[in-house]
């Protein structure tokens, strides 16, 4: 017996010291812990003075059933990565109201473990959090629930009796279920990703509008099974389509989105950006377009392969996402191609935004497999549009693309901008990156002309603005006269010598009339 349990003990433990849960950065494992304790210990707690009822097993089933349908739903449309939008709780707060607790905290143990097997496996200690945050938010909107009506009486029959304050208490359990979840979920969120937008994930008007819906629909199932169990029976297909619905919304999203980043891909980004543009030329407004590429983005996959060459894109997307505004437009062109638009924008602000996202970009803590840091930088091409005057996307993008040539000529990780009112020169910038005016206040002191030089990438191609960018100047670009673009130049400074010297930043602006 004992050398049985030696065995055990030498076999099992490396397996449990080998869970994924144990890699997680300790605030999230700190977090994970604290949230699955927190929700077995509740369960227990539930589960110590509970009492079987046929009625009540017979509901649930029931309510369960009907929750397995939509997960079955779901595994034919295949559930989504990321934050998922569903209907379960259509089914769910149900048993909430209507059951004893411990129902409530089994529930998403059954409907989860369905979805691993039947839909999608993710990692087994997500789908462990997720459940703990369901109960979690579950067992309190049932607190708050009962709390809200007398003691010591049957909900069901208390509906009938007192129908206006039984429905105000059941939708102040149903709100607080969706506080404490959302509050769960959004702690995950920026403990895993600090600098992704909060918003665009879990608060944006679509999914606030579709929450309502779920739990507008959840309140109405739970009335009409006080009636009769039949109430399912004209529920299913109304709630079957409202899965639908949201499933639509969600495909409606992916098509705007690039798979890799999440931010735009390239035709919703221009189709967006076309709109805005026109948007600013009727107004008289200011706007700025920018390209971001890259250094020497081939080198980093050749080195380190193209797993790390992605967590680099990611990365560089949610820095994006972060610096920016909530009303900028961030996509992703391809390959290691980004762009930006910045509407109600002068030529300055967009130079200090670039600036930032380039510095943001050149401190991001990527590092190999190997425990080494990997350096990433990256070259910005901004193209002013000042306000009062009128161009196109395609104008604007290829002024940028001109920019990002120059940036990459005059050695790479800086800001170059063209603005259409100022003609071609080059300045250095202020020793204080944060000054709102310096380097404007240097002033465009001289125009300077330098012989044009290729700029190559390690395999030999030119090293600056994509084939995508290429490929959407070409396809709108029709008179070259429209745009005077700049022979690739070397920034002088005002003393005649090449770049900054002791400055930490090598961003440079130039300005080129379009």
């Amino acid at each position: 017996m004992d050398h049985s349990r030696r065995a055990v003990f030498r076999h099992g433990m490396p397996r449990v010291r080998e869970w994924a849960v144990w890699s997680l950065p300790r605030p999230l494992l700190a977090l994970w812990s604290v949230v699955t304790c927190g929700y077995l210990a509740w369960t227990v707690a539930a589960a110590a003075n509970f009492r079987f009822r046929l009625e009540d097993i017979v509901l649930f089933a029931a309510l369960l059933g009907c929750g397995a349908f939509s997960v079955e739903v779901a595994r034919r449309a295949s559930e989504p990565t990321g934050v998922v939008k569903d209907v379960y709780a259509v089914w769910e707060l149900p048993v909430v109201f209507l059951l004893p607790g411990l129902y409530a905290l089994i529930v998403p143990v059954i409907r989860l473990t369905l979805t691993q097997l039947r839909v999608r496996r993710a990692p087994v200690y997500k789908r462990v959090y997720t459940v703990a945050a369901i109960g979690i938010a579950y067992g309190c909107a049932r607190m708050v629930y009962l709390g809200m009506l007398p003691a010591h009486v049957d909900p069901r029959a208390y509906l009938w009796s007192h129908t206006s304050m039984w429905l105000v208490a059941a939708g102040s359990g149903a709100v607080t279920q969706w506080a404490i979840n959302q509050g769960l979920i959004l702690a995950v969120f920026k403990l895993e990703k600090p600098a992704a937008s909060i918003k665009a994930a879990l608060f944006s008007k679509e999914m606030l509008h579709n929450d309502a819906t779920e739990l507008c629909a959840a309140l109405l199932v739970a009335v009409g099974m006080t009636v009769s169990e039949l109430t399912l029976i004209i529920a299913l297909p109304l709630t079957t389509l409202l899965q639908r619905s949201f499933r639509h919304a969600q495909l409606l999203s992916e098509a705007r989105a690039d798979a890799k980043t999440g931010l735009l891909n390239a035709a919703a980004w221009e189709r967006e950006a076309g709109a805005e543009i026109a948007r600013a030329v009727r107004t008289s407004s200011p706007l700025a377009v920018a390209l971001l590429d890259l250094d020497r983005f081939k080198l980093i996959n050749d080195t380190y392969g193209h797993l790390l060459g992605d967590e680099v894109l990611r990365a560089i997307a949610d820095t994006m996402t972060g610096v920016l505004r909530e009303y900028d437009l961030a996509g992703r062109f391809g390959g290691e191609e980004f762009v930006m638009l910045l509407p109600q924008t002068r030529a300055t602000d967009a130079f200090r935004i670039a600036e930032r996202v380039r510095a943001h970009i050149a401190r991001l803590p990527i590092t190999s497999p190997t425990g080494e840091r990997v350096r990433v930088t990256a070259s910005i091409g901004v193209a002013a549009l000042d306000a009062g005057s009128s161009r196109e996307l395609t104008e604007l993008l290829a002024a940028a693309d001109a920019a990002l040539y120059r940036a990459k000529a005059s050695g790479r990780d800086q800001v170059q901008m063209i603005s259409t009112s100022r003609g071609l020169s080059a300045v250095r910038p202020s020793d204080d990156p944060d000054a709102d005016t310096g380097f404007w206040q240097s002033g465009l002191r001289r125009t300077v002309t330098v012989a044009a030089e290729p700029v190559l990438s390690e395999d030999g191609r030119a090293d600056g603005g994509g084939p995508a960018v290429r490929a959407a100047i070409a396809g709108g670009v029709h008179a070259a006269g429209a745009i005077q673009l700049p022979e690739v130049a070397r920034p002088v400074d005002v003393a005649g010598t090449v770049g900054a010297e002791g400055s930490d930043s090598t961003a440079t602006t130039s300005a080129l009339a379009v």
